[in-house]
């Protein structure tokens, strides 16, 4: 495989798992992603809401954005660090289990699925895989 991380951080905390949330992301490429390459950032409010205006329009910070690749690499994923902070405390788990969430949440649009546009689709993939990787409640399943 690739030798890049799949996982990355603009400023790495020292207070996370990051072996366990690297192995994760391993576990996300060979089983979610069908051993496709994919990058996920872990980052701030302030840059997911200047990619968010960017390439949606959106003007707000969000938990987490998919920019899909092509040519064999299934893309990108940008997550708030600080998001999934106040989520996890929100939630009642920890800061590791909601970056899991939001990573299977990322590489699941990179396949291709869409919440808002696919009638319980990605929903239903979310669902099965959350209880196959043994995680907490997704996004979609949390705004239902």
């Amino acid at each position: 495989m690739n030798s890049d991380p799949l996982l990355t951080f603009r400023r790495k905390p020292a207070n996370l798992d990051l072996a366990a949330l690297d192995a994760f992301a391993e576990a996300l490429r060979e089983r979610v992603a069908k051993r496709k390459e994919f990058h996920c950032l872990v980052t701030g409010d302030a840059e997911l809401q200047r990619l968010n205006r960017e390439f949606r329009g959106k003007d707000y910070a969000t938990d987490v954005l998919s920019f899909p690749g092509e040519d064999g690499y299934l893309g990108d994923i940008a997550i708030s660090l600080g998001r999934a902070r106040a989520q996890a405390k929100a939630f009642g788990h920890s800061v590791e289990d909601e970056l899991r969430v939001l990573m299977l949440h990322g590489v699941l649009h990179l396949t291709g699925l869409d919440h808002e546009t696919d009638a319980g689709e990605m929903d239903r993939a979310e669902r099965r895989w959350r209880k196959k990787l043994g995680l907490a409640s997704g996004l979609i399943e949390r705004t239902a």
